[in-house]
């Protein structure tokens, strides 16, 4: 049975599925955060999508503040909000829903949506995505930029280590020993290019979390209450990490940057990547050599977390501003604008009827590559999300770099966040 969004897509296009959210017959000033996290002209996608709406609604006026990192947006908007000017909506980390709703900052779009269509469309989403949008029997996240870990490729440095340029490493085991045969060093012994390279600054928890659920384990509950840091399997996953570069040699030593490991990409100096989906279409412009991408190799299992950001809706608004905040994210939610972002950015399309739509039928035509981020969706996990989401992560984040730089083991390392987010979290249970 279609969704009510593949039905009005089929017969009408995008226009028809913004008609479907009531339009304001007056004129409203919306400001948003934005987050810019990755590489790639965002700032001008975003301006693009905040004019073409415009055109279309003259009514709404849209004001974009581009904030920075996620972790800058979430801290601008909770010292805005406290200062009595919190934007109208943002998009924020996905993870980051139950601080906001601590903090009491955002509206559930259960208590904004009105009609049947617009409770449909809240429905229209891969359930993946919705792990870390809805809590307590309610939306309080619409999924938008959203991705998840993927595997990169360079297919020249696979056909001159002699490995088939057309199958990258399916499991660990093949990770290793792929990545010995790709890592290639000079007559002194220095390294010139790493066999594998998965990014620990930035968002080193999340990367983690491909190796952690790859190992069969999950590092908290639904509620957000626990965490499960100190769990033999856990603390084998980092160890398997830690491995790669100690005894196998074929990652670099230390911490790896998270922006810089798509130009050592470009540049030759890693054979393999982990990164974002949301990558893609900067690897696609960037890379002057056949790449391919790939899901995440298998440890016990196929595993990676879902990641990125989702639209909320500040609740220090008025009614007209929340209608009109509703239209203007239906609208860019729609089936053809949601292929349109994952087009230009590399982004995972958030529902099944953005893959239908003519314009995401023609890209992949000649292009697969982006099939593989939504194929592995059967294989995703919610991203780490808590109660006090910044520190606890943190506690997770200082274990990961502390096992990453030898201070510390991969058994002490993940023992001392475990009690330090017991600690932060003893009040929520």
């Amino acid at each position: 049975m279609r969704t009510w969004l593949e039905r009005i897509v089929r017969a009408a296009g995008a226009a028809a599925v913004a008609a479907a959210f009531a339009a304001p017959a007056y004129a409203v000033d919306l400001t948003f955060y934005y987050p810019v996290a990755v590489g790639g002209p965002v700032t001008k996608i975003v301006d693009g999508l905040a004019a073409d709406f415009e055109k279309e609604n003259p009514e709404i006026k849209l004001k974009p503040v581009y904030a920075g990192s996620y972790q800058d947006t979430i801290t601008k908007a909770l010292t805005a909000a406290k200062g009595g000017d919190a934007p109208h909506m943002a998009v924020i980390l996905s993870t980051d829903m139950y601080t906001l709703i601590d903090e009491g900052l955002v509206v559930p779009f259960d208590e904004l949506v009105k009609t049947a269509e617009e409770r449909a469309w809240m429905g229209s989403f891969y359930p993946g995505f919705m792990k870390n949008s809805q809590t307590g029997g309610k939306t309080w996240g619409i999924p938008f930029q959203r991705s998840t870990v993927v595997m990169y490729w360079n297919k020249e440095l696979f056909k001159e280590a002699g490995l088939d340029p057309e199958k990258p490493p399916a499991t660990w085991n093949e990770l290793v020993e792929m990545g010995r045969k790709l890592t290639q060093r000079d007559a002194s012994g220095n390294v010139a290019t790493w066999g594998v390279q998965v990014p620990s600054s930035g968002f080193p928890y999340w990367l983690f979390q491909g190796f952690t659920t790859q190992n069969g384990v999950e590092l908290m509950n639904a509620a957000g209450t626990q965490t499960y840091y100190d769990k033999p399997e856990v603390i084998q996953a980092l160890q398997f990490w830690v491995d790669l570069s100690t005894k196998h040699k074929i990652h670099p030593p230390g911490v790896v940057e998270w922006g810089t490991t798509p130009k050592d990409f470009f540049e030759r100096k890693a054979a393999i990547i982990w990164t974002t989906t949301g990558n893609l279409t900067n690897i696609r412009n960037n890379a002057k050599f056949p790449f391919g991408v790939a899901m995440l190799p298998a440890g016990k299992q196929r595993g990676t977390p879902t990641g990125g950001g989702n639209w909320y809706v500040f609740k220090k608004s008025t009614a007209e501003e929340r209608a009109a905040a509703l239209k203007f994210i239906g609208w860019v939610t729609a089936p053809q604008r949601a292929a349109q972002w994952a087009i230009a950015t590399g982004y995972i399309a958030t529902s099944p009827a953005a893959w239908e739509t003519a314009e995401m039928k023609k890209y992949l035509a000649d292009f697969t590559a982006p099939t593989v981020a939504r194929d592995q969706l059967q294989y995703a996990v919610a991203e780490l999300s808590t109660h006090d989401n910044q520190r606890v992560t943190k506690a997770l984040n200082d274990g990961l770099q502390a096992a990453l730089t030898g201070a510390k083991t991969a058994d002490a390392a993940m023992k001392d966040a475990q009690r330090e987010a017991d600690r932060i979290l003893r009040p929520y249970r």
